[in-house]
């Protein structure tokens, strides 16, 4: 009230009266008037401004009061309080240099649930499997820095612009290779701040950590990569690709990633080849081939497929010579997971299913969780079946058990886009050897998986190569440290295996399975491993099924180089694609490759080979394959001109080339349902899908091109 009395007589003219004005000055009239004007002058502006002073303050004492909603009847002054420092209680951040921090942080998250329900969040969280541990921990603790700022004295410190971009020039690289932008959260300009700002340095804790690595360098570069440093933990499908993936980048001279397709839910199927010239068949050099997981919730072998990959490429490195000789004269292909879908599946079964496996009935309930694939397709029954073919035919004169055409009517059937990928796959390239992972049993079984018998009841059925596929079979389980010993058997295979080996229709008799396919409708020789007694075991297991496993893995390969390989030729020095190789006594032909090249797998003893084609003369050649041999004998045929006779059988098989020939794959496979993903997925890198969440905005700052 004082100051509303003090302002009224103010703007009364109290201290502008002429009669102050002229006592104060004591000067003559006129000079008094003039100086009267200009101070009334300055007097008036003086009364504007006062008088807009006057209204704020009355407006402000008669405006009522801000009311919390909550009160109802009442009002009680709402009180803002500013931002204080909290504990910093996001997981992924637990080990930064500082234990409190501020919200909203610097990205605009109010909350510490908002910044966890963030793809910045889920991208640090993923960071050191997305990058194949490349950057990390640095990219985690950058990311961090932002989401939960340091907090001192409730102020927000904002991370130095300078280790930002000695990460980013250090990393950039790193997400260049898996096709992602730089995230935009982790711009060093707009983010970060200089050192005379004062800043903080969000790595400060790992420079101790660095300087100790430093220390013992020459420790970590013997054992770097070797088996014993393996992180023997489960592998997501994100986490296999990000392994293989850097493998590649470690070992890439020898080693290179490629896709055979994609799963019923669109995942990779990528392969990883080893070989002194990836990329590229060499003449007279074997393929071999190893798939794992083919029934989703049969995991080891999946593990054990990606400990071998790191294991070749580590040892290669360190000069081992054993495995130099083998990936510079053998080309070695490898698909850790044909069924990446049941993987999913049987991965969340278990998690979901906490029961006692003490408990037989409850166990049973949930044994097949992820077996098949996403069609709920047994992908091991999926294959045409080509064995009840031969049956039928094998009291015809001359009947063959090689290159068998797959029926029209298989076509027109269920058939899985894994399936459809790994045919294709083993029709593009010669493969001489192969081998596929299961789960459930301790022992290698060989061809045929079918029974003979019309019920389909077990029974002995062997292959035209039968000695053939006993060698190798014996080779794995051998090796083995206990697969071949009668007192490890275990599941369904006890009672008919013999040192580790059975016959698989003997075992349990299957239409449609993926090593009578190989045997019958291409060069390859097919067998299937069964790597333990549980199909998903506990992860402190790994290490030591790596161990029981690593030679056998390393041997079974080396056996490629058993037998005989030669390059059929014409009198004019041409290749001839498409030659038989045959072995009398052994009703079974291999034929020659691209460039005229074979290889023919055999047991020691004396063997009468012949090599002939479609409008060329027989030759044939007595060979002798010694005991211990570890490399194949060179056999080379030149085959003279001869006049074309019209054969049924040569015919027959011209037309071999034509894979899916009434072009079903979009029927069979429902690649319809998928249509509206297919393209974008065809466009966007592997990664996309673990970030493109349903309900949520896609982080499209992920892509590169966007």
């Amino acid at each position: 009230m004082l100051v509303i009395k003090w302002l009224t007589e103010l703007l009364g003219g109290k201290f502008c009266r002429l009669g102050t004005l002229q006592r104060a000055h004591s000067r003559p009239l006129a000079q008094c008037v003039r100086c009267h004007i200009e101070t009334e002058h300055k007097c008036r502006k003086v009364r504007i401004m006062l008088l807009i002073l006057l209204q704020l303050l009355v407006f402000a004492s008669c405006a009522p009061p801000r009311c919390d909603p909550k009160f109802r009847g009442q009002c009680k002054p709402i009180i803002e309080e500013k931002p204080k420092c909290t504990d910093l209680m996001l997981s992924y951040c637990d080990d930064m240099p500082y234990a409190q921090t501020m919200f909203p942080n610097i990205l605009g998250h109010k909350t510490r649930e908002d910044a966890e329900a963030g793809a910045e969040y889920l991208l640090i969280s993923v960071a050191e499997s997305l990058l194949g541990g490349d950057c990390n921990p640095e990219i985690r603790m950058l990311g961090c820095s932002v989401l939960a700022p340091r907090c001192e004295k409730e102020k927000v410190l904002k991370p130095c612009r300078s280790t930002c971009e000695a990460v980013r020039r250090r990393c950039s690289r790193t997400f260049d290779k898996i096709q992602m932008a730089w995230p935009y959260f982790l711009d060093c300009d707009r983010f970060f701040v200089s050192d005379q700002e004062g800043c903080y340095d969000p790595l400060e804790g790992l420079r101790g950590q660095e300087e100790e690595e430093a220390a013992d360098g020459l420790d970590i570069l013997l054992t770097a990569d070797s088996p014993d440093t393996l992180q023997f933990t489960y592998h997501s499908n994100t986490d296999l690709i990000s392994v293989l993936k850097k493998t590649e980048e470690q070992c890439s001279g020898i080693a290179r990633t490629y896709s055979i397709g994609r799963s019923m839910e669109g995942r990779e199927l990528l392969v990883i080849e080893f070989s002194n010239n990836p990329g590229e068949h060499e003449l007279l050099e074997p393929e071999v081939k190893y798939i794992g997981n083919m029934h989703g919730n049969e995991v080891l072998g999946r593990q054990l497929l990606i400990y071998l990959a790191q294991h070749l490429c580590s040892e290669y490195l360190l000069g081992n010579e054993r495995i130099q000789t083998l990936i510079n004269t053998t080309r070695i292909h490898i698909l850790p997971s044909m069924n990446p879908d049941g993987y999913e599946l049987a991965v969340s079964g278990v998690s979901d299913n906490n029961y006692d496996f003490e408990q037989e009935d409850q166990r049973y309930d949930s044994w097949n969780i992820g077996r098949n694939n996403a069609q709920n397709i047994d992908l091991n029954r999926n294959f045409p079946d080509l064995t009840s073919i031969v049956y039928r035919r094998r009291r015809q004169k001359g009947y063959r058990t090689d290159h068998i055409l797959i029926p029209d009517y298989y076509w027109f059937g269920k058939v899985a886009p894994e399936t459809y990928a790994v045919m294709k796959w083993v029709r593009s390239i010669p493969f001489v050897l192969s081998a596929n992972f299961h789960g459930g049993d301790l022992v290698v079984s060989y061809p045929y998986d079918l029974s003979k018998h019309p019920l389909g009841h077990e029974m002995f059925c062997p292959t035209p190569d039968d000695k053939v596929f006993k060698f190798i079979a014996a080779t794995y389980a051998n090796a083995h440290e206990t697969m071949s010993n009668e007192n490890a058997r275990c599941g369904s295979s006890r009672t008919q295996s013999q040192k580790g080996i059975v016959n698989a229709a003997q075992w349990s008799s299957l239409a449609g399975g993926m090593q009578d396919f190989n045997y019958l409708h291409t060069n390859c020789f097919e067998v299937t491993v069964n790597v333990g007694c549980d199909r998903f075991p506990p992860e402190e297991e790994l290490a030591f099924a790596w161990h029981e496993n690593q030679e056998s893995l390393l041997s079974f390969m080396e056996t490629a180089h058993r037998g005989i390989k030669g390059i059929v030729k014409d009198e004019k020095g041409n290749a001839i694609k498409g030659a038989r190789i045959s072995v009398r006594g052994i009703q079974h032909d291999i034929t020659t490759a691209e460039n005229g090249d074979y290889w023919r797998l055999l047991t020691p003893g004396i063997h009468i080979v012949s090599a002939s084609g479609q409008g060329y003369t027989r030759a044939t050649k007595r060979i002798q394959v010694p005991s211990r041999m570890k490399t194949a004998g060179r056999v080379d045929f030149v085959l003279p001109k001869a006049p074309v006779n019209f054969d049924p059988q040569e015919e027959d098989f011209s037309s071999y080339d034509k894979f899916d020939p009434y072009n079903q794959y979009q029927h069979y496979t429902q690649m319809a349902d998928l249509s509206q993903n297919q393209e974008e997925r065809a466009e966007k890198p592997w990664w996309w899908n673990y970030f493109a969440l349903p309900g949520v905005p896609s982080p499209t700052w992920l892509l590169k091109q966007y």
